[in-house]
């Protein structure tokens, strides 16, 4: 091979680049760039792991690192917020009145709201008021930094638990950095609270083998649902959601359907690989999502899908808003607000706004039909018909979710209930057949019970190392046939 015409120096500029913040390419756990840099930090992690003081460093720059390459200088703000919310956190903790605590507990809230609310909500509270008052409204220029909404829950729920005692304080800084940035939770979640997580650091504890073969196993299969199925079955959902008024309603109820799936296997995939990567690095960050499409009710759902988020505001939006405690109506109000608070929490628009009310006025109409429900006896049928019912609500509401306005939610709502052809399936598969056989296997997966996939895991986990490669192997086969030319961001990067 001739080399001669190689450009060293254009070489090292173009290594140097896979260092820099783009825009356009940030990295991501489905990106090759990503794991190349993984399989180089893990050799180093383990061998600091028993100094756990140089084991925290070494994270904590990578997790940094992670993050400037995923939002660019925003780094520098997640090393303020930390360092904000330690030295409030030990004011909070030695403070001997209970008003002080709670007045230095509140500025740590705000600090932490007035970021995001910059960021996230500036634009749309101008553009509603300059609608009031018909004005010229000019957007401001304003990056959203990736993963701000997780981060910041996290923050605001260690500085509550200082206040409520649940927690002492980190008494190093960097192990609190080290909780706030660790990389593999930092950009789309889980939303790991404190009083879980910091307990591991302090023990530091090396990861067994069935934690590490177990974690492996969770990503394989988390970039399965993202780089396989997610942005497969994306590439038609797209369609239906990008140009509504040009399909049938069968076309647009397989995209309802598609696109159900799709967030699932979107979001879910990459809390698997999360997961996973933690596991293999000696840490647990919980279960957050558990077959949420097999709920019969949208309570059942909302302790099924994004059980980190659901269990934050259940926590710190619901119970300190009273709860159950004040009332029938009170809960009801309280379940409203809090899922208004949800919706406004994945975005700032108002079909967010639109989407957490009605599931909050879902889970209200289902509390309040209990005394009724508890009459009817479980059978095949009525397991059936609530679930149903509780898949049909959760899938509609996603269009709210995904469409670019109201206007395009009603449209494909319209076409699948007034222009609705049964004999254009069998066209729809011949047509879509990957897809269609892509959705159907999902779908099996989905709803096998929870064991079957917990045995695979622990097979995997103790088979021999030829399987694990031969699975391995395989997999990176089929993200190679399947993934698209560019990697696809995941849907929750940008709440």
């Amino acid at each position: 091979m001739d080399l001669s015409g190689i450009d060293p120096h254009h070489v090292i500029r173009n290594i140097g680049n896979l260092f820099v913040y783009d825009g356009k390419t940030p990295m991501l756990f489905s990106s090759g760039l990503f794991w190349f840099l993984f399989i180089l930090f893990l050799p180093v992690y383990i061998a600091l792991k028993k100094s756990k003081a140089k084991m925290v460093l070494f994270v904590v720059a990578f997790s940094l690192f992670f993050y400037y390459k995923s939002s660019g200088l925003f780094f520098l703000m997640l090393i303020g917020t930390s360092l904000a919310d330690w030295l409030l956190s030990w004011s909070i903790f030695r403070s001997k009145t209970k008003g002080r605590r709670l007045a230095l507990m509140w500025v740590s809230i705000c600090i932490s709201l007035s970021i995001l609310g910059y960021f996230k909500y500036a634009n749309f509270f101008l553009w509603n008021w300059n609608a009031m008052v018909e004005g010229n409204f000019q957007p401001l220029d304003i990056i959203l930094p990736v993963g701000i909404s997780f981060y910041t829950f996290q923050s605001i729920s260690y500085v509550v638990d200082v206040y409520k005692r649940k927690i002492t304080p980190t008494r190093s800084w960097f192990d609190y950095l080290f909780f706030l940035s660790f990389f593999p939770a930092l950009v789309a979640g889980p939303i790991v609270r404190a009083d879980y997580f910091l307990p591991q650091l302090k023990k530091n504890q090396e990861a067994t083998s069935s934690m590490i073969w177990g974690g492996l196993w969770l990503v394989i299969v988390g970039i399965l649902k993202k780089a396989v199925i997610a942005d497969y079955i994306a590439q038609y959902n797209d369609l239906i959601y990008n140009d509504p008024e040009l399909y049938t309603g069968v076309q647009a109820l397989m995209g309802v359907v598609g696109y159900t799936m799709q967030i699932y296997c979107d979001f879910s995939g990459y809390s698997d690989m999360a997961i996973g990567l933690a596991l293999i690095m000696g840490f647990h960050l919980g279960t957050n999502f558990d077959s949420p499409y097999q709920s019969r009710n949208l309570t059942e759902f909302w302790r099924r899908w994004h059980i980190s988020l659901s269990s934050w505001l259940r926590d710190y939006v619901y119970i300190p808003l009273g709860g159950n405690r004040k009332g029938t109506l009170r809960t009801y109000v309280n379940n409203f607000l809090t899922m208004l608070i949800g919706g406004l929490w994945h975005g700032a628009a108002w079909k967010f706004v639109f989407w957490g009310a009605m599931h909050g006025a879902g889970l209200a109409i289902h509390k309040a039909s209990k005394p009724v429900l508890s009459k009817i006896p479980d059978n095949a049928f009525t397991i059936f018909f609530s679930w149903l019912i509780t898949f049909v609500y959760v899938s509609f509401l996603w269009i709210f979710f995904r469409a670019k306005d109201f206007s395009d939610s009603i449209l494909i709502i319209r076409n699948v209930f007034t222009d609705f052809q049964w004999w254009q399936f069998p066209q729809f598969f011949a047509a879509r057949t990957m897809w269609c056989v892509m959705m159907l296997a999902l779908i099996f997966m989905h709803f096998v019970p929870q064991r079957w996939a917990d045995t695979l895991q622990i097979k995997y986990a103790a088979s021999p190392w030829i399987v694990k490669l031969l699975v391995f192997m395989i997999a990176v086969q089929l993200v190679v046939e399947f993934m698209l030319a560019e990697v696809q961001p995941f849907i929750y990067f940008q709440f």
